[in-house]
């Protein structure tokens, strides 16, 4: 199991202070011999900060130049509102203009799905497309549904409206696939399987809960919680597909992949630890070895991935689509992301990635 981030969420003015808590924790988690890959900061979300687009590509080139100084990796603008409708067009630019800042845009809220909101990110994410090469600034945009803050996965992950200024929270966004693989492979029935990952979960997640706070009041900072969303990378031991596919599924895209999602989500459930974000199934199909040859044998397609969201998961993530699905099409897939998490009162993001000259297969 690695940490994917330490997360600390605070306004760009804080990032001093931000800065001194994410290495405090950096350094107390790289002593119990976790492997720390980056440190991000998450503001709260830009069209708060900002009254125009011109604004807002200011502040985000200046955020990415000085995050190197403080040790930060990747910055979250957060995401534009349904209440600022015109700040979904800015996106295109601040994206432009950087290559370390992540946005997103909200779908759904407490106040139910927005349409105007959907349609916007749809033209954001047609956008985005031509901008890198096999469409990879769709990589830093998500349509968030449901998603409430302190979030530490990128690109979701955004810091409360009403933060306080100078007050700093701290999360750990855990990539902590391989813990489920390593729980199954000796198990000999289902039983056993949840049993080893919950406790292989609730033990890595005492250590890092303690570690964490620890480090975090030592800078006045504010513990908020462990993502433990089981995220993969790109190789077979950390591959969320391996693990469902230990369960006895013959293929993901198959019937009893769904159940098999759902089994990994109650094992997530069932764990005891102090939660923040999403705490599900993370299947991003370019992240993931076995997902990504599913995905290319045609057996698994995104209504798959939407209706294994319905059970356990946190949404489609880095899901490729063909390099000509307009606008429209986008809007359609975020409207049914947006519906599902009304629906079953629950946060899902959608990052999709038309690839220019790219066709399905």
């Amino acid at each position: 199991m690695q940490v994917r981030s330490v997360t600390v969420f605070a306004y760009p003015e804080d990032m001093p202070a931000a800065a001194k808590a994410a290495a405090a924790t950096r350094l107390v988690l790289e002593a119990a011999d976790f492997e720390v890959q980056t440190v991000r900061l998450a503001t709260p979300p830009f069209p708060l900060l900002v009254q125009s687009e011109a604004e807002a590509v200011a502040l985000a080139t200046q955020l990415e130049a000085d995050a190197p100084k403080f040790g930060m990796d990747y910055i979250s603008l957060g995401p534009a509102l349904p209440s600022r409708p015109e700040t979904y067009a800015w996106v295109p630019a601040i994206l432009q203009a950087t290559s370390a800042v992540f946005c997103s845009g909200v779908v759904a809220d407490d106040e139910g799905i927005h349409p105007d909101a959907v349609r916007a990110s749809g033209e954001v994410m047609a956008a985005l497309a031509p901008l890198e090469p096999q469409g990879f600034a769709n990589l830093r945009f998500a349509a968030l549904a449901s998603v409430a803050p302190g979030a530490p996965f990128f690109p979701a992950a955004y810091a409360p409206r009403l933060l306080p200024r100078g007050q700093v929270l701290v999360a750990l966004a855990l990539e902590a696939a391989d813990e489920a693989v390593r729980a199954f492979e000796p198990a000999r029935t289902a039983e056993e399987a949840r049993t080893n990952l919950v406790t292989a979960l609730e033990a890595q997640g005492r250590r890092l809960a303690a570690l964490t706070e620890e480090a975090a009041a030592l800078h006045q900072a504010r513990f908020l919680g462990l993502d433990f969303s089981l995220a993969p990378f790109p190789d077979e031991m950390t591959s969320l597909g391996r693990a469902m596919e230990r369960l006895g599924v013959a293929a993901l895209g198959l019937h009893g992949a769904l159940a098999a999602a759902a089994f990994l989500a109650d094992a997530l459930d069932r764990a005891a630890f102090p939660r923040t974000g999403f705490n599900g199934l993370m299947l991003p199909v370019l992240e993931d070895a076995v997902l990504a040859a599913r995905a290319a044998e045609g057996m698994l397609s995104v209504k798959d991935l939407l209706a294994y969201s319905a059970v356990c998961g946190t949404g489609l993530d880095t899901v490729p689509l063909p390099g000509d699905t307009t606008a429209d099409q986008l809007a359609a897939v975020l409207l049914d992301v947006a519906a599902l998490s009304r629906r079953l009162r629950k946060p899902l993001t959608a990052r999709l990635m038309p690839m220019p000259g790219k066709q399905a297969g």
